[in-house]
């Protein structure tokens, strides 16, 4: 295995962080989060920070934060389950080009992007999810422990969400189709939970404040409330958790199949991931909950999906199993700046240009998303080469976004 690449930050109070930064630019206020994180109680060691770390609502994006006993709500975030899918297909790249404007269209054809209308209808073309065959699925795999958890915290759920089924979203999510370094055509997809996520995720960071404002416990950040498992509502927590987890990787499988469908293609090779999560795991001897904000699981032999921005390039890649990082790696390039400095800072044409060669959208609707609003992902992956080891270059063909803004997240 590479020698360790991170470096420690003292948090106070005997706390630290240890931070895959070489090369890459940590915002201070991301730090000032990760510190504050590192200073919870029921955190176990340290937190790990990833290199493509930036401030987020709550807790850091791009932040690993293991602890014994409670789970932090904000830590996992509002796009819970949030994640990547990726499937090689027989298309070779050669075929793919001169139809790249084809696969756009197909794409955008079958599956709901953008603002949905509660998972209805698109706010532009009109398309129509197909509600028969989503409520069967909802019916078969979630209403049963959905409505389980309504009867106990009714503030948890919101209307339509088995119509979000096969619905990407907005803002950073997206649809690409990509082309490896042997020309084999990839599709690949970002997306979560969708509305449920988002009102889970709410609920339960509130609920975790109002507790610890009950048991007098002090907070480096009232965002960094945390549920102890010794309670009633760490369970349903956990419930509603693996529920809105399972919701946003079924919701990830349907796009594809669809997708898949309407290209007339097969799946070769498949990778998928979390990369907004919480689990129990076992590390340095200990079983503890590891709560990765915008980091994917990168246990030896994982395969894990790092995107770029979409002008760039992505990576398939194979986990080293670094316990200093509590088995984790990024899971993109990471923001360089909020979504509305980007606006401010670029025009239509850097857009155009950071683009050129990419069949995507092309307007002022995206300019938030422009690569240039992104890290540099080549030294991103640079930073982290003692964590993951790159098995597929994907450059992109395609690119599918939601138009609407998004809280970043």
């Amino acid at each position: 295995m590479s020698e360790p690449l991170f470096e420690v930050i003292d948090a106070g109070n005997g706390r630290i962080i240890k931070a895959w930064k070489k090369g890459v630019p940590f915002e201070d206020k991301a730090v000032e989060q990760l510190k504050n994180s590192a200073r919870l109680p029921c955190v176990f060691r340290y937190v790990a920070a990833m290199p493509d770390t930036h401030w987020g609502m709550g807790a850091t994006v791009g932040s690993v934060l293991p602890t014994k006993g409670a789970i932090v709500p904000a830590a996992v975030g509002v796009d819970i389950g949030c994640g990547m899918m990726a499937v090689c297909t027989p298309l070779a790249g050669a075929e793919a080009r001169p139809k790249a404007a084809d696969l756009r269209t197909r794409i955008e054809a079958v599956v709901p992007h953008g603002r949905t209308d509660n998972g209805g209808l698109r706010d532009i073309g009109g398309w129509s999810n197909t509600p028969d065959d989503i409520r069967k699925i909802w019916d078969a795999e979630f209403s049963e422990k959905y409505d389980e958890l309504a009867a106990r915290h009714s503030g948890a759920i919101t209307k339509n969400t088995h119509r979000h089924l096969g619905t990407l979203g907005t803002g950073n999510h997206f649809i690409e189709v990509c082309v490896d370094e042997s020309d084999r055509v990839w599709i690949m997809l970002h997306s979560g939970s969708r509305g449920m996520g988002n009102k889970i995720g709410g609920y339960f960071t509130k609920l975790a404040q109002q507790l610890c404002e009950r048991w007098f416990i002090e907070l480096p950040d009232r965002n960094l409330a945390y549920l102890p498992m010794s309670t009633a509502e760490f369970n349903d927590y956990l419930k509603a958790l693996n529920l809105a987890q399972k919701f946003a990787w079924r919701n990830r499988e349907i796009m594809m199949a669809r997708i898949l469908e309407a290209l007339g293609v097969t799946g070769a090779e498949e990778v998928h991931c979390h990369h907004n999560y919480s689990a129990l795991e076992q590390h340095f001897g200990e079983n503890i909950w590891v709560t990765r904000k915008g980091a994917v699981r990168a246990r030896e032999g994982d395969l894990g999906i790092i995107p770029g921005s979409m002008g760039a390039r992505s990576y398939i890649v194979r986990g080293l199993g670094s316990e200093h990082s509590f088995c984790s790696c990024s899971h993109g390039a990471g923001r360089a700046m909020g979504r509305q400095e980007a606006k401010r800072r670029f025009t239509v044409e850097d857009h155009l240009r950071a683009t050129e060669g990419v069949e995507c959208h092309k307007g002022a609707e995206v300019i938030d998303e422009t690569p240039a609003a992104y890290k540099d992902i080549d030294a991103v992956m640079a930073a982290q080469r003692d964590l993951v080891e790159i098995v597929h270059v994907l450059k992109q063909l395609v690119c599918v976004k939601g138009l609407g803004d998004n809280d970043r997240r």
